[in-house]
């Protein structure tokens, strides 16, 4: 199980949680965000993969910054068409990983992913919320019974360590058949943008085996 590291603000707390080696350290380009970045990220290892969180941004400002920041991976949290997703992966390629987001409560209609399906490499559901992200609750993870893609997805919303044993049971299950990675974000700071490093710590250790 991948995990993704999400929200990262403050360079030396960068570093810290580069240290835990997390497979993607996520970078939020949201202005209304209390986590916007709108600094340099500082050198991390290669093979952590560096994130830009985008909500509704235009073509050229998400380039610009894929360029700046030399970033591996975009995640597309607002109302980005498959056609939006079209360009970016016709230009980047497979040098560019593009992950979709898609919000849920209770329910969810798994239909609307399939024109996306040829333009992404991966969906993430999170929580829908008065926020784009980071509002600190689960969704019924449940409805990830009825997902009939086979595109791998990260799961997000509210994980932390209060949700470790359900995290278990959920992997223990159908459900999980295609989940890639974990997004974690809120549930691990000591203010926006601020992570605890302990704790992250501790939740790593807890879900390694997974």
């Amino acid at each position: 199980m991948k995990l993704k590291i999400c929200g990262m603000k403050y360079e030396g707390n960068i570093q810290a949680v580069s240290n835990l080696k997390p497979d993607y350290l996520g970078f939020i380009f949201h202005k209304k965000s209390s986590r916007f970045f709108d600094q340099v990220i500082p050198k991390i290892p290669s093979n952590i993969k560096k994130t830009g969180v985008f909500v509704n941004s235009n073509l050229i400002e998400i380039k610009k910054k894929i360029i700046l920041h030399d970033l591996q991976a975009i995640q597309l949290h607002g109302s980005e068409s498959a056609e939006f997703c079209k360009n970016l992966k016709t230009e980047f390629g497979q040098n560019l990983e593009i992950i979709k987001v898609f919000s849920i409560k209770d329910e969810f209609n798994f239909d609307i992913l399939q024109p996306y399906e040829a333009y992404v490499d991966f969906f993430l559901f999170d929580t829908k919320g008065k926020l784009p992200g980071g509002n600190g609750v689960t969704f019924n993870w449940n409805v990830l019974k009825n997902y009939v893609s086979k595109k791998p997805f990260f799961l997000s919303g509210g994980i932390g360590l209060e949700t470790v044993s359900k995290l278990k049971d959920f992997m223990r299950s159908n459900a999980s058949k295609y989940c890639y990675a974990l997004d974690v974000n809120s549930k691990f700071e000591i203010v926006p943008g601020m992570k605890h490093i302990e704790t992250l710590k501790q939740f790593k250790e807890q879900i390694k085996a997974y």
